[in-house]
């Protein structure tokens, strides 16, 4: 299996490359996100080690170019923000796994192994409901033609309400997938509904008065 690591670290890196070849790992190196990015596109690899903190180009940057140039490498960020947020930003970008430093190596490898083992990933599916368009993989969103920006939170509420098209979603279970729970008071989702609907125009989430919302378009 070929591995790559990009990470400015330089100590950590060459430790991470010895380790990884011990496993058995093929393991390439890149200092910087502009030359992961090159090797990244250049190369077949069957994992991505990446920093987020890289001079040049950030991780999130990477991921983000990455998947807009359908190379769904599984890639594994590695931070020394352990936020909530700041996991949910790799997560949402593209990234397959998020791991916290400093790490333990025998957990890395098994998550690294833990990835290589998914089946292949392909480039997400377009979702349409009546004239909204959700590309998950470019996180792009059109109404009736016209492109719509959007937060990462209210582009991960909008994809669960597509996703789910064809029923009514509560409230608990907005906040729950949507937040991951997170503590948040349930009452967030209709906030984040009325976001949407600024943005969208009021007909494309509906209220569905005592069950909850459904993506109407």
């Amino acid at each position: 299996m070929r591995i790559l690591v990009v990470d400015d670290e330089r100590t950590l890196v060459r430790a991470l490359a010895r380790g990884l070849t011990a496993e058995g790992f093929a393991v390439d190196v890149a200092y910087d996100g502009e030359r992961g990015l090159e090797l990244a596109t250049d190369t077949d690899y069957d994992a991505i080690v990446l920093d987020v903190m890289l001079p040049r180009r950030n991780g999130y940057d990477v991921v983000t170019a990455l998947r807009a140039l359908d190379v769904w490498t599984p890639v594994l960020l590695l931070s020394a923000k352990d936020g909530e947020h700041d996991v949910a930003d790799g997560l949402d970008v593209g990234a397959d796994d998020y791991l916290t430093k400093p790490f333990s190596f025998v957990v890395l490898v098994a998550r690294l192994r833990a990835l290589v083992r998914r089946p292949a990933q392909a480039r997400p599916a377009v979702l349409a409901v009546g004239s909204l368009v959700l590309d998950p993989a470019a996180r792009s969103v059109t109404r009736a033609g016209a492109p719509v920006e959007l937060t990462a939170r209210e582009l991960a509420l909008l994809e669960y309400l597509m996703r789910h098209a064809d029923r009514v979603v509560g409230k608990v279970e907005l906040r729950d997938h949507v937040w991951d729970g997170a503590g948040e008071d349930v009452n967030v989702v209709e906030v984040y509904v009325g976001y949407l609907r600024r943005k969208l125009g009021h007909g494309a989430v509906a209220t569905i008065r005592g069950a909850g919302y459904r993506a109407a378009g």
